[in-house]
């Protein structure tokens, strides 16, 4: 046997890597997706103050703080037991609509396009950013920019920063916003709805028209049948700041719906010595190993996990791409992991359009923003992070220090399908021991699609970024090594 590594891999936030393991023949036998970072804000956390926790935990991640600092946030609400005002929450809703939108604009044109707008086998010096913009145009990678900057900028006129916010309090938030604050962000909206429908149409043009990458999205190689989970509001519809917890199963019928509370009803933590990632399952399944189907308690979150786990869309746009997502796939739900990218331009437009509703709310100016908080005790945020279902759970004790942390992010959720999703793509790509940048990329695209996030489930930096392939030969020769 002889093993292909990939490290680290590319385009992502975070630091890991793949070992695929081949037989005599050259073919798949097994792969691994590891990630070999440390977890410790659960424990490091423990004997804070409570109020700090959404200040601690929003420095997690570079990229999603505002989903760390609102699910916080949202976990103090229950654990001090205090209703926020509704002018609160639809602040907070407001600021997360604008994280969505840089968000998922930064994943589609930076991390994912060039591997459809690039092409897959492009060579890598070209399947970056830079070339996107040559193939796009200078007209499209202005808006890109201008429009990730809005979404920040809407973070920062509510949150005070744009990167790690610093308005989250039990019970509401630290300050209301005023009436020309309020007509900036509406402008930025409006802006934002149009950015959207351009991506949208972009991809229409460069992926759904592509006979190829179609057939590619609809491959055996990046297809996979699992539960679905996602936050839904009281019909059923896509909600990224509240509501309860729905989950499908592989039919798409509803397998459960629960509230924050009870999430350790549901949910189990499954651990392998080979990662410092878990692996969460559902718990009335159970765990059957990395496998997909019905049987197996695995599920996914993120944009297609939320698709497919909801009944629609909540704003008239996003409904209507919505709605034809599922008619070129044939019905619901969809299995493909490729079409992760589709419903995560679908959300963009929904988070866009919900931003846009939101200030223009008469309410949204209202200085009764902060309810008093009660005595401290126990609770749980959930809330919808880009890269999906993201859970805050906190103990505290009389004085409001806290005793019990536990996180479970987005990318845990999806590390069992993500492993699986590797594994499959290199069955399906590496025969006879031929291995190639191509290849290796088009396995790398199995994970990249679920932008996960390896600063939230681990969160260590190593400071550098290397990239090392060691080949063996079946004897366990090292046969090559190559460096970047």
């Amino acid at each position: 046997m002889r093993t292909v590594t990939i490290s680290p891999i590319t385009r992502l936030e975070g630091h890991g890597k793949i070992e695929i393991f081949l037989d005599e023949g050259g073919n798949v036998e097994n792969a691994y997706f590891q990630v070999p970072e440390l977890r410790g804000f659960e424990k490091f956390c423990e004997e804070r103050k409570a109020e700090d926790m959404p200040l601690l935990t929003s420095r997690i991640c570079g990229v999603c703080p505002v989903a760390h600092h609102l699910a916080s946030t949202k976990a103090l609400d229950a654990a001090f037991n205090v209703e926020p005002p509704s002018a609160a929450k639809k602040l907070r809703e407001l600021m997360y609509c604008g994280y969505m939108i840089y968000d998922h604009t930064l994943h589609f044109y930076f991390l994912g396009a060039p591997d459809f707008v690039v092409g897959p086998d492009a060579p890598p010096d070209e399947r970056n950013i830079f070339g996107v913009i040559k193939k796009v145009g200078l007209d499209v990678a202005n808006e890109v920019i201008k429009h990730r900057a809005y979404g920040q900028k809407i973070t920062e006129i509510i949150g005070g920063k744009a990167t790690h916010p610093v308005c989250g309090l039990p019970g509401g938030i630290s300050k209301p916003i005023s009436e020309e604050k309020r007509q900036e962000i509406e402008k930025m909206a409006e802006s934002s709805v149009e950015f959207a429908k351009l991506s949208l149409k972009l991809f229409n043009e460069v992926v759904l028209k592509n006979k190829n990458y179609v057939d590619m999205i609809l491959s055996d190689a990046y297809t996979l049948k699992t539960y679905y989970m996602g936050l839904v509001d009281e019909h059923n519809k896509v909600d990224f700041y509240d509501g309860k917890v729905r989950v499908v199963d592989p039919e798409g019928r509803e397998f459960v719906k629960f509230s924050p509370s009870e999430y350790l009803n549901v949910i189990e933590e499954h651990v392998e010595p080979w990662s410092y990632v878990k692996f969460p399952y559902l718990k009335q399944v159970g765990w059957k190993g990395f496998v997909g189907g019905r049987d197996s308690g695995i599920y996914r979150v993120g944009p297609l996990g939320r698709l497919n786990a909801a009944d629609g869309m909540a704003t008239p746009l996003a409904q209507e791409e919505y709605e034809r997502m599922y008619e070129t796939f044939s019905g619901k739900p969809v299995h493909s992991t490729l079409a992760f990218h589709w419903a995560r331009l679908i959300e963009l437009l929904y988070a866009a359009e919900r931003c846009l509703e939101l200030s223009r709310d008469k309410e949204i100016t209202s200085k009764d923003v902060r309810r008093k908080p009660g005595k401290p005790g126990e609770g749980v945020g959930i809330i919808e992070a880009a890269r999906g279902t993201l859970i805050h759970h906190y103990v505290l004790d009389e004085e409001a220090l806290v005793k019990h942390v536990n996180l479970i992010v987005a990318t845990t959720n999806n590390s069992p399908a993500i492993c699986i999703s590797i594994r499959d793509a290199a069955k399906a790509f590496i025969h006879g021991g031929n291995v190639n940048d191509g290849l290796l990329n088009r396995i790398e695209m199995a994970f990249r699609a679920y932008d996960p996030c390896l600063a939230c489930a681990t969160h260590y930096a190593v400071g550098q970024m290397p990239l090392q392939v060691n080949i063996y030969s079946h004897e366990g020769k090292l046969l090559k090594t190559i460096e970047r």
